[in-house]
């Protein structure tokens, strides 16, 4: 189990990921119970992050889909988070999000580092990464 007062400062979508490790007790009231079905990821007009993009521990998966975004625990298919997010470039966004569990608010802005890296800074100025995700099995 993950530690989450080492985790504190992370803030934003770093600290809902790490969460995920946190809740293997089931999906609570209108949260999915099963893993929800993984699309490989797709380009298009707008900008490169639409598709999924996995946490650098394993532990979340986030969704890119026309303006909407979601992050999904890998161990339960909890929803986690979930908001909007809109294109600040090409190749950068900002996303507009909603801790399910902690039931918060942030901003975090993102950046397309590198083909499949996604970096991110949260409202505080914390930073993570996220990698490309070709879908889970």
């Amino acid at each position: 189990m993950i530690n989450t007062m080492k985790l504190a400062p992370l803030g934003g979508v770093a600290l809902l990921l790490a969460l995920a490790g946190c809740q293997g007790m089931g999906p609570q009231s209108g949260q999915m119970a099963s893993r929800p079905m993984m699309q490989a990821p797709q380009m298009n007009a707008g900008g490169n992050v639409e598709g999924e993009w996995a946490s650098t521990d394993g532990v979340a998966v986030s969704r890119f889909s026309n303006g909407r975004f979601e992050t999904i625990a890998t161990d339960t298919g909890n929803r986690m988070a979930e908001g909007s997010y809109t294109y600040r470039g090409q190749d950068a966004v900002e996303i507009n999000m909603t801790s399910l569990i902690r039931q918060t608010t942030s901003r975090v802005n993102c950046q397309v580092a590198m083909q499949g890296q996604l970096n991110c800074t949260g409202e505080g100025g914390n930073q993570f990464s996220l990698i490309r995700s070709q879908g889970v099995s």
